[in-house]
């Protein structure tokens, strides 16, 4: 469960959206806010910073296409179909205007939610992600400086192959998640028991390897997508956040290529800012949303 600030469960929810279904869970009251999670977590990533944003703002945390608790459809799991998932929940919840949040992949469909519905989004929170088309695809390769600077991306090969990666993983859900997420923490005792237990109750269901898989396999269209959306850069606010170990500034360079209006901050972290740093991580957000939403 996810907790507001007066430590009240956040509501919890299915709608049926753009062809699929999602789960979401909402609470708080204020202007809307909504948050992506990325891959290999759930909207579970986000209970640390969820009560740092009730009392302003009302939030929606919803599972992502074919991860959590919501449906894994065969298709659509390029970002700009699962931005429009979240355009259309937010739609079907009410909220016309809202600002996003979101990491990893939950960014780049953060960044394609933005570029799409211009009149809807109001600000991004851009958080430890590299966009496909704008240097993502280079740390893939096999090089001196990816690998010092642990940005050696070996898993999108391997998660490219057709079939093979699901045949290897069945069964070892729990050892690629736990590794993944803590070899890219500067804080690896972040990574709770229970979050990781609930990570791969989530990922071992059927057909979350695929799902999780088939983001990665959208890739390449996801790039053209995101060349095709920079032609008219964005003219809202957008927060670049890296932690100091991942991705660090490259967060704020990235979306200089497609927004006017940026500005960085790096924390002292890994990837996983809202489970390493969340006081720190909210001192950062709060104070941009607040001056702009």
């Amino acid at each position: 469960m996810i907790f507001d600030h007066r430590g009240q469960s956040l509501r919890t929810g299915r709608a049926g959206v753009n062809g699929t279904s999602l789960h979401y869970r909402t609470g708080g009251s204020g202007p809307a806010l909504v948050l992506l999670h990325g891959v290999p977590k759930t909207s579970y990533h986000w209970r640390l910073l969820v009560p740092k944003l009730t009392a302003r703002y009302t939030v929606v945390v919803p599972d992502l296409r074919g991860l959590g608790d919501s449906a894994r459809p065969s298709g659509g799991y390029d970002s700009a179909t699962m931005s429009e998932d979240i355009a259309a929940l937010m739609a079907h919840l009410g909220h016309r205007t809202y600002g996003v949040l979101g990491e990893d992949w939950g960014a780049v469909a953060g960044y394609q939610l933005a570029a799409r519905h211009r009149d809807d989004v109001h600000a991004l929170v851009f958080a430890e992600a590299l966009l496909p088309g704008f240097g993502f695809e280079d740390h893939t390769a096999l090089t001196e400086e990816n690998v010092s600077r642990g940005m050696h991306l070996w898993h999108l090969g391997f998660y490219f192959q057709p079939d093979v990666p699901e045949m290897l993983i069945a069964g070892h859900e729990r050892e690629l998640i736990s590794y993944m997420i803590k070899n890219e923490r500067s804080y690896p005792d972040t990574a709770t028991p229970d979050a990781i237990d609930e990570y791969v109750r989530c990922y071992s269901m059927p057909g979350g390897i695929r799902a999780m898989l088939e983001i990665y396999r959208a890739m390449l269209v996801d790039a053209e997508q995101n060349r095709q959306a920079s032609q008219k850069k964005l003219d809202i606010p957008v927060l670049a956040l890296g932690g100091s170990a991942f991705i660090g500034d490259r967060n704020e360079e990235m979306m200089r290529f497609v927004a006017h209006d940026v500005t960085g901050h790096v924390f002292d972290a890994g990837h996983d800012l809202a489970e390493e740093v969340p006081d720190d991580m909210a001192a950062v957000v709060l104070p941009f949303l607040d001056e702009r939403m």
